[in-house]
Formats: structure tokens, sequence, C-alpha cells
């Protein structure tokens, strides 16, 4: 539809109505061990009580610094029942990100894995920081795990962690145990913050887009709904990317929350094995993820020789970066599902765009605007003057799910926040699409990393890295822009061969040569191990970059 009524609720709200709903429904599946939404409901009304108990209050800012388990979700839905802002931590983060996130936000508790407690320990001196929190990653393993991980992983691994001397310092599940099954009720307002998303950092300094109750409830309900043909409460959701990133926080959580779908909790993506094993055990249908993501699960080994079985695969959306269309259309093969591509950004919550799940999606399009957003292409120069059909521009959205602003930084916000001369407000992504004259969106590139060509002409990275992806010897690609002085750039690309291949710098550049103009046709080739990416799998051009300046300057 092109519109719907939303639910004027806190997102809280949409955990208490579920448990309601499907009381005895699994919510969680984490190594094996499930637990149904009344437990969940139960965990989460505790914990916010707890919070309170050590002090919380309406607005205050809570860091959630933990890989996808059980804790992460019930610490999400806890702070936000307690009436404070979640601020996600990428798992990823080393002490001094941790620290600057904290600072930024101005967060007053964290709420962390013991594997990451030694550097919030290290970060915690610097900061304001009140009380920190403390999980293992066991506390909710089955019996038998348990005991095996405590023997064999949990020291060794740097999960085992002493906090007795620490100040202010507790264990969660002490926290769980002496609060009482309730919190106090508190008054949340629909447009209050309830998230303070970081962004990705890919292009600088990672800044806190204010996600409102209202935006994050849209966006679950707006998704639900785009997934034509599929039921409440009977679907299975695999959530393996991270849950501290936007795209995890609504497509994967806040949806299955929603609709009362059981989540298996993937821990790290990368252990591809578990997450196969997960999919041919429990059969789910629903696998949102990222192209770095099907790539791998596209070559490997055993998936090609047949080991498991990915046929209850039913729908997927790739997002964080462009879904290239031969990795498009071997998970399609491999599966039998439907992988689509959309788009969104953390300042919009983050979906704004996506191909239909049913008939209608086109390979190479992030598809049509979400119910409710509209879209518009300004030019890149001065984004001011709107374009039309097939002429390529910085793409504009408006809708429910834009963020209100950036945390603490007016001038950025007024940079991306514009309003027309009718007062409505449009975001500008940055990103440079065109639209089709019947109203499909294609990503051309980020605005920021357009390479310029001797002779002036703009080079789009994506469009050297589909090519590349073409090759049937590679199976990652980066491309960047090489200052050769002046403004010039020379196009340079980073390579990643698929398992047993070997290829040459003059072989790519041929391969290039024949299907792009020659000013586009990169100039050298580096070939690596891998390719540096954010926690969600997005690969970073922007290391890439510095390491190139780094060598240039050395």
């Amino acid at each position: 539809p092109p519109s719907i009524d939303y639910p004027s609720i806190p997102v809280h709200q949409m955990l208490n109505d579920t448990a309601a709903k499907y009381t005895d429904n699994v919510a969680l599946i984490f190594f094996d061990k499930k637990m149904t939404y009344r437990e969940l409901n139960a965990l989460v009304d505790r914990f916010a009580a707890g919070l309170q108990q050590l002090g919380l209050e309406k607005g205050d800012r809570v860091a959630v610094y933990m890989a996808n388990c059980p804790q992460s979700i019930i610490a999400y839905y806890a702070v936000l029942r307690a009436g404070g802002i979640v601020v996600p931590s990428n798992p990823l983060y080393v002490a001094r990100e941790f620290e600057h996130q904290v600072n930024d936000s101005g967060a007053k508790m964290a709420i962390c894995l013991s594997l990451l407690y030694p550097r919030v320990k290290q970060a915690r001196p610097n900061t304001n920081l009140e009380h920190v929190i403390v999980t293992n990653i066991k506390e909710y393993f089955p019996g038998h795990v348990k005991l095996l991980f405590t023997v064999a992983k949990e020291k060794k691994d740097g999960h085992r962690v002493d906090i007795s001397g620490d100040a202010n310092t507790h264990w969660f599940q002490d926290i769980l145990n002496s609060a009482p099954d309730k919190p106090t009720p508190v008054e949340i307002d629909t447009d209050d913050t309830a998230v303070l998303m970081y962004t990705g950092g890919t292009t600088g300094v990672p800044k806190g887009a204010q996600l409102t109750q209202r935006n994050v409830v849209a966006n679950a309900v707006a998704t639900a709904i785009w997934l034509t043909g599929t039921q409440a409460s009977k679907h299975m959701m695999m959530t393996a990317l991270p849950l501290t990133h936007s795209y995890a926080m609504t497509v994967c959580m806040n949806l299955s929350v929603h609709r009362g779908y059981a989540q298996i909790l993937i821990a790290n993506p990368r252990e591809l094995d578990r997450l196969l094993g997960a999919v041919n055990k429990y059969k789910p249908s629903l696998l949102p993820g990222v192209p770095t993501l099907y790539t791998a699960i596209n070559n490997y080994p055993a998936v090609k020789e047949g080991k498991y079985d990915l046929k209850s695969i039913e729908a997927c959306i790739s997002g964080a970066a462009g879904l290239p269309p031969e990795v498009q259309e071997e998970f399609q093969r491999i599966t039998g599902g439907k992988l689509v591509e959309g788009y969104g950004l953390s300042e919009a919550t983050p979906v704004t765009h996506c191909n239909p799940i049913g008939s209608g999606g086109r390979i190479g399009y992030i598809g049509l605007p979400f119910p409710d957003t509209d879209c518009k292409i300004v030019d890149a120069d001065t984004e001011t003057e709107t374009l039309g059909p097939n002429e390529p521009g910085v793409m504009c959205v408006s809708g429910p799910q834009v963020m209100k602003g950036y945390w603490g930084m007016p001038t950025e916000t007024a940079n991306v926040l514009r309003e027309d001369e009718t007062g409505k407000m449009w975001l500008h992504t940055g990103d440079v699409a065109e639209m089709t004259e019947d109203g499909y969106f294609r990503i051309v590139d980020r605005k920021k990393d357009m390479i310029l060509a001797a002779g002036g002409f703009n080079v789009y990275p994506r469009e050297i890295e589909d090519v590349l992806y073409e090759h049937p010897k590679v199976m990652e690609a980066a491309a960047i822009g090489v200052p050769i002085g002046g403004s010039d750039h020379r196009a340079k690309v980073f390579i990643v061969l698929r398992a047993g291949e070997t290829a040459t710098e003059e072989e790519i550049i041929e391969f290039c040569g024949e299907r792009l103009a020659r000013y586009k046709v990169p100039k050298s080739v580096e070939f690596r191990e891998s390719l540096p990416k954010t926690m969600v799998g997005k690969i970073l051009r922007r290391e890439l970059m510095e390491e190139e300046q780094k060598q240039a300057r050395a």
C-alpha cells in the first residue's frame, strides 16, 4: 500500500503485545536453547526494574556493547521500557572507539559482554559511566554446552573476568535476581528518542542518529507489510547480522518481535558452519543479509557439495551495500528462495527502499520507496534542483522513518535535513542514484567515493566493481580513486579471488577493458586475502584509500 496506519505506541509495547498474543511461541533460539515470548517479556520487565533501581531515569543513555545473544535483546527492550535511550555499540570497537561513543552520547550506564569488559574498564576512567553491567555469553546456553564452554573456552578465549574490585560494576544475572517483577511505568511519547544509532563511520567520524519511538515502530511495521505473503507468528528469522547495526535492529529483531517470529541468534556470522547448520536444522524462511554474506554462502565448499539443505529460505533482503547480480542469481539458484536488494541508512532507521518480494523486482535496482516514503533526486553540486528520470543525482528521502537529527550536532543535522518550500523535511543521503520513468531506483554510488578520471569524467566505483563480479575467478572486489596530481584520480582495484584460483593484473585489466569505457578501466590491481569490512560486512573503501595515502606519503 502507498500508506499505512502505524500504531502510536512506544517500541517496547510491541514486545508486550506479542507476548500477550503469542505467549508460548518461541521468541529466541541460541545455541539450541529456546526462550518463549512469555519468558523474554518477563526478563525484560525484571531487567528494566533493575535498571531503575540503579538510578536509570527517563532519557538516560545506556550503551549496549554486545554480540548477538539473548542478553542483547533483553537489554535493548529493558532500557526502552525503563524510559532510557539505547546506544548500540559495535562489538568490534576497541576501547578508544567505545570511549568516544560513550562520551559523545553522554551514556550513564553500559551493558557489555564479559569478553568486552577489559575494553570498557580501560575506557571508563575517561567517561562519566556511573554503572557497568557485565554478562557472560554462556548465561543462556543449554546446560551441556555451558559446561563444555566453561571447561574448554571460557578462560582461554577471555570470557572469564573478575569484577569484584570494580566500583559500581554488576553481573547481569545479579541485577535480574535482585529486581522486582515489574518496572515503574514511564510515560513515553512517540516523538521521544528511542535509539542513538551511530553511523558506520564509513565517511568520517560516527554521528549519533536520533531515532524516535515513532521512527523505529514505523520502520518495523512497514518492513512487515513489505514481506507480503508472510504470516504473523508463522516464520523463523535467521538473525546473523549484528543487532547493534540499524539494519538488523529493524529487519531482524524489531520485525520479528512485532510479528511474533522466532529468531535464531548467531553470535558470529563469520562462523558459516554454525549459521548453515542452524539453517539446516531449524529451516528458517527469512535470512536478511549483506552481499558479502551471500557471496560467502555461495562459495562455501560444503554448500557446493550439497551438505546443507537451504531450501527453507523463502525471502531475503540484502542491504548495506550494492548486491552484485551474479551473487543474487546464484543464491536464488541454490536456495530456491527470493533474494531482493533493498536500501537504507542509519539516519532512516534504516529502510527506505526495497524490491518487491513477489513479482516485479529488478536486478541491479534498490527497488521502490517504502509506504509513506517520498523520494527525489537532486543535482549533486547544490542539492537544490530536482532532476527528472534517468538523471543521476543525490537521493533525498522523506518519511516516518527519518531521524529527528544528529545528537549534539546542529550543523551536521542542518546539512542533511533540509526543508523544502512547502515545509516538507528531506534527508539528503549523500548517495548518487537515478530513477526510472516508472519509479524504480538504482544506486550509482556514494557521492564521496566518486573517482574523477583524467579529462574530468566521473567514474563510480560500483560500475567497476559490478564488472569485476562478473569475472569467474573474483569473489570480492573494491575500487577506489588514487590521486595522480591535481584533482585527477586513477582507478585501482583490490580483489579477493575464489579459493584455488590465480589471476594476473593484466588479465583483470583486459577483462575490464572489454566491458568499460577506457577512462573507467582500472590502472592497477592488488590481490588480497581479504578486504577490510564494517561489522555488518560492508567493504570499507575508505580504509583502502587511507592505506594508499599512507604509502604515498612514506
